[in-house]
C-alpha cells in the first residue's frame, strides 16, 4: 500500500470542471437551472403548487436574480411536504420505482426525515466525494478506513462507495466497537480514516489510553464530517496533534451531499458548483450579502433527480471567497468552514457567540480534554432584553493538569470571545463520549 511522507500531493485535480472560469461556472449553472426548475416544476408536487402560488414561470428563466421571486425553502417545509404525502413526502420528484436509496435525518429535534436518492443521484454523489478525496490526496492503491456510521446515517455508504469508486480499499468500520477500530488501524495500516470530530478525538483518546501512540501509525489523513469542528482551528490542531496526520473538513448535509470539501491546502471547503448554485443571505434581511461577509448559506440543486431542492435555507453561517485558489481551482471556498448555525447564536450581554468559537478557545487550551458542553437556560437571561446574563460552560480536565485550569480557561474565554462564562471543571471521563453528532449546545 501506498508510504509516501505526509505532504499533499501536487497533482490534485479530479475533474477539469474544477478550474473552470468564473464566466464559464456561472454559464453552466444558468443552463443547468433553465432545465431543472422546469422539471422540478412538472414533477415535485410541494415545487409545483409553489410556482403556481407564486406566479413563478420556470420555462421564463433567465437570469440568477429571477431566483429571488421564490421563497426560500426551509425544514418546516419538508416536514410538512411529509406529513401532506407520506411516507416520502411532495419534494419527491421521480417514480418509486426510480428510487434507488433513501436515507434518514439524525430525529434529534423532529422525527427521522427520509430523503430519496435515484441511481443517478447516487453516481452523482459518488463522484463528487471521490473527487473531494482525491483532492486531499487519497488514491486508488490507499487504505480506507470509514468510521462514520451506516445505520440510516448518509455518511457512512457515501464515503464508502466514493473511495470504491476512486480505487482504495475500504474498510467499512462504522462508528462502533472503539478498540476494535484501533486494532484495525494497527493490523490493516490505512492511509485515511474518516468519521466525526467526536469520533475521532475519541478514538485520540482511548488509544492513548491503551498506550498506542497514533502519530506513528500509518494514518496521514483524517477526514471529518457529520458536524462543526473541521475548520475550528483548536479542534483542527488538537486532532492533528492526536493522530499527527492532516485533518480534513468534509461539509455536507443530509438533504445536500455534498455542499464543500476541504483540499489537500486546507483553506476552506470548496462548494461542488457544478452541483449546487449557492447564495449566501442575511439572516434577518433574506437579502444577499458581498463575499467576505458571513450569511446563511442557501442552496439550488443543479441536477438532483430523487429529491431537488429550490433555495433551501441550511440555516449554517458562512463567508463565501469566489476569487482562484492557489491551486488553481475556481470553484468557492467558505473560508473557516461553516461559522455556527443561526439558530445556534447565543446573545451574551449583547455580544454575538456561536458555540464553535467556544470550541476553539477549549480545544486549543491546555489542560482540557476533548470534551465540554454549554448550558443555557431561561434563567440566565434579563428579562428586560432577552440577552443571556451568563453562560455555563462544563469542561474536563486532563488528568494531571494544575488547579489553575479555570482561572486560565476563564481568562482566554473573555481575551477571545469578550464574553465572561460560570466554569465548571470536571473529572476526565465525566461527560458522555459520542459516536455519532455531538450535542455541545444543550438548553435546559
Amino acid at each position: 500500500m501506498h508510504a509516501s511522507p505526509k505532504e499533499p500531493y501536487s497533482d490534485t485535480i479530479w475533474d477539469e470542471v474544477e478550474t473552470w472560469s468564473r464566466d464559464r461556472i456561472e454559464a453552466f449553472q444558468l443552463d443547468q437551472l433553465k432545465t431543472q426548475l422546469v422539471r422540478v416544476g412538472e414533477k415535485s408536487a410541494h415545487y409545483a403548487k409553489l410556482f403556481k402560488e407564486t406566479g413563478f414561470d420556470p420555462h421564463a428563466f433567465s437570469d440568477f436574480a429571477d431566483l429571488l421571486k421564490l421563497p426560500l425553502t426551509k425544514k418546516k417545509d419538508y416536514v410538512a411536504g411529509l406529513a401532506a404525502d407520506p411516507p416520502f413526502g411532495t419534494f419527491r420528484a421521480v417514480e418509486m420505482a426510480d428510487a434507488a436509496r433513501v436515507h434518514y435525518s439524525s430525529g434529534t429535534t423532529s422525527r427521522p426525515a427520509p430523503v430519496l436518492w435515484s441511481h443517478s443521484d447516487i453516481g452523482r454523489w459518488s463522484d463528487l466525494y471521490a473527487r473531494y478525496l482525491y483532492a486531499q490526496g487519497l488514491r486508488k492503491d490507499d487504505v480506507f478506513h470509514c468510521m462514520f456510521g451506516y445505520s440510516w446515517f448518509v455518511g457512512g455508504l457515501g464515503a464508502s462507495l466514493a473511495a470504491q469508486h476512486l480505487g482504495a480499499l475500504v474498510i467499512p468500520g462504522g462508528s462502533v466497537d472503539t478498540e476494535r477500530q484501533i486494532d484495525t488501524i494497527l493490523e490493516y495500516k490505512p492511509r485515511c480514516v474518516i468519521g466525526t470530530p467526536s469520533f475521532m478525538a475519541h478514538i485520540a483518546e482511548n488509544a492513548a489510553k491503551r498506550g498506542v501512540d497514533l502519530r506513528k501509525s500509518s494514518v496521514e489523513m483524517v477526514c471529518v464530517g457529520g458536524e462543526p469542528g473541521g475548520s475550528i482551528p483548536g479542534t483542527r490542531e488538537r486532532i492533528e496533534r492526536q493522530w499527527g496526520a492532516k485533518m480534513f473538513d468534509c461539509y455536507g448535509a443530509l438533504e445536500c451531499q455534498p455542499i464543500g470539501w476541504d483540499t489537500a491546502r486546507q483553506d476552506g471547503p470548496v462548494i461542488a458548483e457544478d452541483f449546487i448554485y449557492t447564495e449566501v443571505l442575511d439572516p434577518e434581511t433574506d437579502e444577499p450579502v458581498p463575499d467576505g461577509e458571513a450569511g446563511v448559506l442557501v442552496l439550488t440543486h443543479l441536477d438532483k433527480q430523487a429529491c431537488p431542492l429550490v433555495r433551501w435555507w441550511t440555516g449554517d453561517i458562512v463567508v463565501r471567497d469566489r476569487s482562484v485558489a492557489l491551486d488553481g481551482r475556481t470553484h468557492a471556498r467558505l473560508v473557516g468552514g461553516v461559522q455556527g448555525r443561526g439558530d445556534d447564536m447565543l446573545i451574551v450581554r449583547g455580544v454575538n457567540l456561536f458555540p464553535s468559537a467556544v470550541e476553539d478557545v477549549v480545544r486549543a487550551h491546555e489542560g482540557t480534554t476533548n470534551e465540554y458542553a454549554i448550558f443555557v437556560d431561561d434563567g440566565m437571561k434579563d428579562p428586560e432584553t432577552g440577552f443571556l446574563k451568563r453562560i455555563l460552560l462544563r469542561v474536563e480536565r486532563e488528568a494531571g493538569s494544575d488547579d489553575g485550569l479555570e482561572a486560565s480557561l476563564q481568562q482566554k474565554l473573555r481575551d477571545k470571545l469578550n464574553v465572561r462564562f460560570d466554569i465548571e471543571i470536571l473529572e476526565p471521563g465525566t461527560l458522555p463520549r459520542t459516536v455519532h453528532k455531538a450535542k455541545r449546545l444543550i438548553r435546559e
